[in-house]
C-alpha cells in the first residue's frame, strides 16, 4: 500500500466484494466511502458487505478497518477517516478495480489496519500562471491526490505570465491579463527565443466552484494563491493604476523576475479585497489563501515620493518592513472572512507577520526552522526534494526541465520535521507540499511525467511520517495502480521515446549549485526563486 499504514496485520480468511453490495452505517460515512470507491457500483442501505461506525475519539482522519470472511468493517473518526478507510480497501483490491468494471466482483484479503496521517498538510503545488491548465485536468489531478491520501491542492493562479479566474468587479484581469501572444522557449542562460504560438485561459467563478466542490467530496482542500505585491506584469497590463508609477505593463511572455509591483497604498487594498470576496464567494470554506510575497522587487516603492510618505506616516525607517505590513493588511482582511493567510518564506523574512500566517519555506528548512521558532506553523516545500519541475536524472533523454536532479528516492528520504530539532518547532511543522513550477510543464501529460511517481512518495512521507523500508518494492506493485488510472508517470528506468520531448540539457542547474546560493540568502527578502 501506498500510503503505508500505521499498522497492518493480515488475517486469516477473505471476503467477495461484488458489484452492487451494500455500504450500511451512518449517511455521511457511507458516501465517503462511496465516493473513495466510485468503479465498484455500491450503494448505501440497512445492512450489508461494509459496515460503518462513527468514533470521534480516533481523529478526524484517523480509521479502523477489519476485513474477515463475514464483511467489511470500518470505524472511522469522522468522513475524512472514512473517505480514507476505503482508498485502503480499494488498495486491497486488483489493479482492475480502478478501471470501469461494471459487474465485477472482487476477492478481499483478511486484514486489520489501524491508522491515520502524519501531518495535516499533504500538498501539491501546480502553477497555472505559467502555463494554464483547463478545468478537467485540474479534476482529473484532483482524483488522484484523493487515491494517495493527498489533501492540499494550492493553485498559483496569477503570476507576470498571466491571471487565471473571472472577476466580475475588475474584468479586464480575465480580458486583458488571462493571455500573452506567445511564451519563451529557450534554455537557461541562453539567448531568448519565443514559440509565436498565443497561450492563456482562465477559470470562470462557476469552475472554481465546482472544483472546490468536487475536491471537498474527496476531502482535498482548495489552496488559492493572488502572489502580491510582485510577480505583478499581468494586474498591471490590465489596471495600469494599481502600480506605483502607474506606467503600462504587458503580461510577460519570459521567464523570471519582473519589477512589477503593486502599490501598497489602500486603493490596492480596496482591490485585493474584492477579489478575495469574489474567489471565497465562489470556493465557500475556504480555510487557507495564498497571498504569495515572494521575490519582490522594491525599487518602484523606493522611487515613488508617495508610497515614501506612506512609510513615514507608519512609522518605518525601510520598505523591507512596508512588505511585510502589506501582507499582515491582507492577512487581518483574510481572517475577517475566515482564512488564514499563506506566503512564501520572504514574507516571513521581511518583518512582522500575523501570527497565525503559515510559512512556506522553499529557500530551504532553515528559514523554516526560523519560522517555527517564531511560532509560525510551517508547511515543508524546499527547492530539494520538492520542485517537482526538475528533472529525474543528468540525461538528455529526459524531457526539458529547469535542472536536475529530484529522484524520487530523494523525495522518499525527507523529514519533515528532523529529530534534532526542539519539540516545539518540530510541532509547527504542519506538512509538506510538492511544487510544480510550470515554465517547462506546457502540458497535462507533461505534468503527469513531473509528478507521479515523485508524488507516490510525498504521500508515503506525509501520511506515514517517512518512508518504509519496502517503499521501492511497493512503489513498483502500485506502478500498476497507475496504468490502470491512465497516468503517465515517469518508468523507474527512464522515459519511454515518446515521453523525451524536447531533450533537457543537463547540469543547466544541478541542485548542489542551488542549494549553495539559497545557503547564502535564506536572510534576503529580495533573493530570486532558481526557477526561470
Amino acid at each position: 500500500m501506498i500510503p503505508r499504514p500505521r499498522l497492518l496485520r493480515h488475517l486469516s480468511g477473505s471476503y467477495e466484494l461484488t458489484s452492487g453490495a451494500i455500504v450500511s452505517g451512518p449517511a455521511e460515512l457511507a458516501g465517503a466511502v462511496l465516493a473513495a470507491l466510485p468503479g465498484l457500483d455500491l450503494r448505501p442501505g440497512d445492512a450489508g458487505a461494509i459496515d460503518l461506525r462513527l468514533d470521534p475519539d480516533l481523529g478526524p482522519e484517523a480509521y479502523q478497518l477489519v476485513v474477515g470472511s463475514r464483511g467489511v468493517e470500518i470505524t472511522a473518526g469522522g468522513r475524512a477517516g472514512a473517505f480514507y478507510a476505503g482508498q485502503t480497501l480499494h488498495q486491497l483490491l486488483p489493479d482492475g478495480s480502478y478501471r470501469f468494471s461494471p459487474g465485477a466482483s472482487w476477492s478481499v484479503p483478511g486484514v486489520r489496519v489501524e491508522d491515520g496521517p502524519r501531518y495535516s498538510w499533504r500538498g501539491l503545488h501546480v502553477d497555472v500562471a505559467r502555463h494554464f491548465f483547463p478545468k478537467r485536468e485540474i479534476l482529473r489531478l484532483i482524483d488522484l491526490m484523493a487515491v494517495h491520501k493527498l489533501n492540499r491542492l494550492h493553485l498559483h493562479l496569477v503570476d507576470d505570465q498571466g491571471w487565471r479566474v473571472e472577476s466580475r468587479a475588475y474584468p479586464l484581469l480575465h480580458e486583458v491579463a488571462s493571455h500573452r501572444p506567445r511564451t519563451a522557449s529557450n534554455y537557461y542562460h541562453e539567448p531568448e527565443s519565443y514559440d509565436d504560438l498565443p497561450h492563456g485561459g482562465y477559470y470562470t467563478l462557476d469552475d472554481l466552484a465546482e472544483m472546490a466542490a468536487y475536491a471537498r467530496a474527496r476531502e482535498v482542500v482548495i489552496v488559492p494563491e493572488i502572489d502580491v505585491p510582485g510577480h505583478a506584469s499581468a494586474i498591471l497590463a490590465a489596471y495600469p493604476s494599481l502600480g506605483p508609477t502607474g506606467e503600462p505593463f504587458e503580461v510577460l511572455d519570459r521567464w523570471g523576475i519582473s519589477p512589477a509591483i503593486l502599490s501598497p497604498l489602500p486603493p490596492t487594498v480596496e482591490f485585493l479585497t474584492t477579489i478575495f470576496d469574489e474567489l471565497i464567494g465562489a470556493l465557500g470554506e475556504t480555510p487557507y489563501f495564498h497571498i504569495g510575497g515572494d521575490e519582490v522587487v522594491l525599487d518602484h516603492w523606493a522611487a515613488s515620493p508617495e508610497i515614501d510618505a506612506y512609510r513615514e506616516s507608519l512609522g518605518m525607517s525601510s520598505m523591507g518592513p512596508l512588505h511585510a505590513w502589506f501582507l499582515r493588511r491582507l492577512a487581518d482582511v483574510l481572517a475577517e472572512r475566515g482564512s488564514r493567510a499563506v506566503v512564501w518564506d520572504e514574507a516571513f523574512v521581511s518583518g512582522e507577520l500575523r501570527h497565525d500566517t503559515v510559512v512556506m519555506p522553499w529557500r530551504g528548512m532553515e528559514v523554516g526552522r526560523r519560522a517555527a521558532a517564531a511560532g509560525h506553523d510551517v508547511v515543508a516545500t524546499p527547492v530539494f526534494p520538492l520542485y517537482f519541475d526538475y528533472a529525474e536524472a543528468a540525461s538528455p533523454d529526459e524531457p526539458m526541465a529547469i535542472g536536475d536532479t529530484i529522484t524520487v528516492a530523494d523525495v522518499a528520504a525527507f523529514v519533515p520535521a528532523p529529530d534534532g530539532w526542539p519539540d516545539e518547532e518540530r510541532s509547527r511543522i504542519i506538512g509538506a507540499q510538492a511544487q510544480l513550477w510550470t515554465e517547462r510543464i506546457p502540458d497535462a501529460r507533461t505534468l503527469d511525467y513531473r509528478t507521479w511517481p515523485r508524488a507516490c512518495a510525498l504521500a508515503e512521507v506525509t501520511w506515514s511520517g517517512s518512508s518504509g523500508a519496502d517503499f521501492t518494492e511497493r512503489l513498483e506493485a502500485h506502478l500498476g495502480r497507475l496504468d490502470a488510472l491512465g497516468v503517465e508517470y515517469r518508468p523507474s528506468d527512464g522515459p519511454r521515446p515518446w515521453q523525451r520531448r524536447r531533450p533537457h540539457r543537463p547540469g543547466v542547474i544541478p541542485v548542489a549549485a542551488v542549494m549553495e546560493r539559497l545557503d547564502h540568502s535564506t536572510h534576503d527578502a529580495e533573493s530570486t526563486r532558481p526557477s526561470v
